[in-house]
């Protein structure tokens, strides 16, 4: 073979190296593009990808929360005479359900008592005497039952278990900044007032209300 001969045809080579090296990205590129969304700013699938904010979530839930409690919520009264004839036909009527038993909602309308812990008892009216009831008045406020009223959240919405137990204190914060604002938990002994609320029910004669609304009169 000549010198010219093998210097087309390495030339040629060259050139077919460099046509498979081209088609090998095309087909790279295109794959990528397949497998590529495009999110719009602004949209539901961009908030999902932008990192979890608790006090961000909790903003956004409480407000959706707090409506659907005061829509569903069963006088004191009503709810206590179910409960008596039947606690779980009274927790699947009224309540959400969850692995630890039904989250309920309820006005109470009555009087508040004596403060310890985090919570003041409420004497409300049309209740037998024997059901105590307590309303988390704060600083403090415990549990998930505000995250858990509504049945719309759930923990495969989380990337895992701390992330769906801070949204759950989240909710709890951001109901402290509205329903707390101006309340003197100290100076409501004796105080007739209504409360909106939920509780989870375990024991029937023992109710812990997690406010989404409390009205002083």
């Amino acid at each position: 073979m000549s010198t010219q001969t093998e210097y087309v045809a390495a030339k040629s080579g060259g050139r077919m190296k460099t046509l498979a090296s081209v088609a090998v990205a095309v087909i790279v590129l295109g794959a990528i593009a397949l497998d590529t969304t495009v999110v719009k700013i602004g949209s539901d699938h961009d908030v999902r990808e932008q990192a979890f904010s608790p006090a961000a979530y909790g903003a956004q839930e409480f407000p959706k929360i707090q409506a659907n409690v005061q829509e569903r919520a069963v006088a004191a009264a009503e709810l206590a005479t179910a409960i008596a004839a039947d606690k779980k036909a009274a927790g699947v009527k009224y309540g959400t359900a969850t692995s630890t038993g039904p989250v309920i909602p309820v006005t109470l309308t009555g009087t508040f008592g004596t403060r310890k812990s985090n919570t003041n008892e409420m004497k409300i009216d049309g209740l037998p005497p024997e059901t105590v009831v307590r309303v988390q008045t704060g600083p403090a406020v415990n549990g998930t039952d505000l995250r858990d009223a509504t049945g719309s959240i759930e923990f495969g919405q989380f990337t895992n278990q701390i992330q769906y137990q801070d949204a759950g204190s989240a909710i709890n914060n951001e109901m402290k900044k509205t329903v707390f604002a101006g309340l003197d938990p100290d100076t409501l002994n004796g105080k007739s007032a209504t409360v909106v609320g939920v509780f989870k029910l375990i024991n029937p004669k023992n109710w812990l209300v997690t406010p989404v609304k409390v009205e002083v009169k």
